[in-house]
């Protein structure tokens, strides 16, 4: 009975599959319902369900919009414990570890004027307040209605006034700022300069166009209060201005800013919002934007709850890095330059932290954004050129944040899939400059402790913090020259980096099996307890890091003793107690609190270095644990709400690793083809790639129980791999699973099954 029921499943899934390559354009419908920006503003300095704010914003866009519940300077722009709101900011902050840069804001009145935040702040309810990618809308308990709708490089605005004074707030935010306002003309033009990593000659450029005449107006400076009645022009620290209308005035905002020029500024506005005197106009034009976007990745399922976590996801995977260039009025790209402070043609992308990002929101744009990413590579080979140096964590200009080199993950993953808009030589040579010196910014600008890496094979501790996280990062980025040098054809950069990449050999310790902090003479760090943060770890412990080694999981099998001892370790992390030390951070940050709360053992999946620990179950034939512990994962520590995220988000980092591993997979060494296979939440998902063409995961049997793999289909034949080329993802076609509430036992346990490891793959 089992031969013939899989022979007509496969003559069966035949038809389904030439049914799928006549390309049909379907209906799209409406998925930004489901998404819910308000996921993971409950959030504070010392516990994160996401640290997010409700963006509203395009894809990509150069410019964010959120409501700002904070005081201005505050990384937390928005808590959802919040009972006021103090503006609506134009944003860029992708962490509010590293805070924000070139804000303004805009704020509604009534009654007395009131320009001072704490004084002009209004309360809300949840109730009255709408937070869509597209749309946010608040209507305040004094009777004020606040709507706002993105476009890349600006925003439109409606405020709706009871019968009263109606008044509007711009607020300079910190630091230096410049406005002029002109009645006749219902406008107002100047700029801010606020922002921690940028060049001298830095200024966001604005206007704002009004649909309403001024019944009066004036400057003000936010540090006294100061109001200037009448005036038409200030220039100096939070130097901002007040509009006042007619009682109950409907009123409508245009606002478009510019890194590059007032007239750049003024042909943007035409350019985005010329066309558009309604408000109803510029919704309805971002509503198609993302609902375009998310319908490129249908899911099915009974589950409404996992659909508005998904695509609340999705969203949130598709923000950062943001565009940071902007259009002349002949279509033609070109952007100021956060690194040099000068104008150059062509494209640039900001406000990333590659350690973050480089494991997961990457990994999940090339296959959704190819063509974009091509541009991206790029634009980090031209951020090299005006900065010095590769880009570490932009925010928008170098800050050198965390530690590792990622930019050559990123161009290393790229060129592995085929994104080959750059030059490789010129990409090696600027890694190799980055890895032989340190930089002046940060962990990650240039190589910290570079010199004992490349002669001792580790960087000692404590000559330099964090010494063993660096020396596993750096070991897997030399993994990713050396992947790209060898796929090039450069035997030079291949040799160069052929060694190093198996440093991480050096700081595994086969006494205790963790990975440790070393001294330079060779010794281990004494008193030592895995369970520790910090010292020789970021943010982390030696439970944690010492699965760090993407490249060669088998090389880490084999230091374990075996695939039984590995896996067994393996069980351990997430069956074990959550108790931690803190370490040499003193006191228990927020990652701990996390870890505790995410009743995982030592598993900690708040924060990136141990994300992929999961996964790791493929490499040594038990791939059904893999499966059980990403399904828990995804149903017990996420959800659309906002309480969302069971820690940091990240730019789009913890989003990414949601939607890759509900779509079943997941990369786990970006700098190769391969995703591997872990267990799909949904019935059925159908992504529809950039080049026209749509892969389906169709997980049949599929349900909360159901989350082990029977068996697999791949175009209609039998798949025991566990991973799956990004090639094949790209060409279109079907991945079919069999779901059970078993384990299969036999499937993906064969040599050939497991995913790629770079000793494995040196020995063929």
């Amino acid at each position: 009975m089992r031969i013939k029921y899989d022979l007509f499943r496969r003559a069966a899934f035949a038809l389904i599959f030439v049914g799928l390559c006549v390309r049909v354009s379907g209906q799209e419908v409406d998925l930004v319902k489901y998404v819910n920006t308000l996921q993971g503003t409950n959030s504070t300095w010392d516990l994160s369900y996401g640290n997010t704010y409700p963006t509203t914003g395009l894809p990509f866009g150069m410019h964010f919009w959120s409501a700002q519940t904070g005081k201005n300077g505050d990384g937390w722009k928005y808590q959802y414990t919040a009972k006021t709101i103090r503006g609506f900011q134009q944003v860029h902050q992708c962490s509010p570890w590293m805070n924000d840069y070139a804000v303004f804001s805009l704020m509604p009145g009534t009654g007395k004027l009131a320009v001072r935040e704490e004084e002009r702040a209004l309360a809300f309810s949840h109730a009255n307040e709408t937070a869509k990618p597209h749309y946010y809308s608040v209507k305040f308990d004094n009777g004020i209605r606040t709507e706002m709708s993105p476009t890349e490089r600006g925003a439109h605005f409606r405020f709706s006034f009871p019968k009263d004074n109606a008044f509007l707030i711009l607020d300079g935010y910190v630091k230096n700022s410049h406005v002029k306002i002109i009645p006749g003309e219902r406008k107002i033009i100047g700029w801010v300069d606020n922002g921690r990593f940028v060049p001298q000659n830095f200024r966001n450029y604005f206007v704002m166009i009004f649909d309403q005449p001024f019944q009066a107006y004036g400057t003000w400076e936010n540090k006294e209060g100061k109001i200037n009645s009448a005036s038409t022009s200030d220039e100096g620290l939070g130097e901002g201005a007040y509009l006042q209308f007619k009682p109950g005035a409907v009123v409508q905002v245009r606002v478009a800013s510019s890194y590059i020029s007032p007239e750049q500024a003024a042909l943007t506005l035409q350019q985005e919002l010329g066309p558009h005197k309604k408000f109803e106009q510029t919704r309805d034009a971002a509503f198609k934007r993302w609902n375009t976007l998310l319908n490129r990745v249908r899911v099915e399922g009974d589950n409404e709850k996992d659909k508005a976590t998904f695509y609340s996801c999705l969203f949130r995977a598709n923000l950062f890095s943001r565009q940071f260039f902007e259009l002349k009025a002949d279509g033609k790209p070109y952007y100021f330059s956060p690194y040099d402070g000068k104008v150059h043609d062509g494209y640039m992308y900001t406000d990333n932290g590659f350690w973050d990002t480089f494991r997961s929101q990457f990994p999940l744009s090339n296959i959704l954004h190819p063509a974009q990413q091509g541009r991206y590579m790029q634009a980090l080979l031209n951020a090299q050129q005006e900065c010095g140096w590769l880009p570490s964590w932009s925010n928008p200009g170098e800050t050198g944040g965390m530690v590792g080199n990622h930019s050559i993950s990123l161009l290393a993953d790229a060129w592995s899939k085929g994104i080959r808009t750059f030059d490789p030589a010129k990409a090696l040579g600027a890694y190799l400059h980055e890895v032989t010196n340190k930089g002046p910014w940060g962990g990650a600008n240039g190589r910290e402790g570079f010199k004992p890496y490349f002669d001792l094979g580790f960087v000692p501790y404590p000559d330099y913090h964090e010494s063993t996280a660096k020396t596993l990062e750096y070991a897997y980025d030399d993994f990713c020259a050396y992947q790209l040098a060898k796929t090039t054809g450069n035997t030079f950069y291949q040799k160069v980096f052929e060694r190093q990449m198996m440093n991480y050999q050096f700081v595994f310790d086969s006494s205790t099996g963790f990975m440790r902090g070393k001294k330079n003479d060779g010794t281990w760090l004494p008193d030592f307890d895995p369970i520790e943060w910090g010292g020789p770890f970021t943010e982390g412990n030696a439970w944690h890091y010492t699965w760090s080694v993407f490249h060669d999981v088998q090389g880490l099998v084999d230091l374990m003793g075996g695939e039984k001892a590995f896996a067994a370790k393996l069980d351990s992390l997430f069956t074990m107690h959550s108790r931690f030390k803190v370490g040499t951070y003193g006191q228990t940050i927020h990652e701990m609190k996390e870890m505790v709360l995410a009743e995982m053992g030592q598993y900690a999946h708040g924060n990136q270095p141990v994300q992929h620990a999961p996964y790791l179950y493929n490499y040594v034939g038990q791939p059904w644990k893999a499966q059980k512990q990403v399904r828990e994962i995804m149903t017990r520590l996420y959800n659309a709400t906002e309480n969302g995220f069971p820690g940091d988000e990240d730019q789009g980092g913890m989003s990414s690793w949601y939607v890759l591993s509900a779509l079943g997979i997941y990369s786990v060494c970006p700098g190769t083809d391969q995703y591997v296979i872990g267990s799909p939440l949904f019935k059925k998902a159908t992504i529809t790639l950039e080049n026209g063409k749509k892969f389906v995961i169709d997980a049949r049997n599929n349900s909360t129980d159901h989350v082990y793999i029977r068996s697999a289909l791949l175009n209609g034949k039998e798949h025991t791999h566990n991973w799956i080329n990004y090639g094949t993802i790209m060409e279109g076609g079907v991945l079919q699973f069999e779901m059970s509430d078993k384990p299969a036992h036999e499937r993906g346990t064969q040599d050939g099954d497991k995913p790629f490891s770079i000793s494995k793959a040196e020995k063929r």
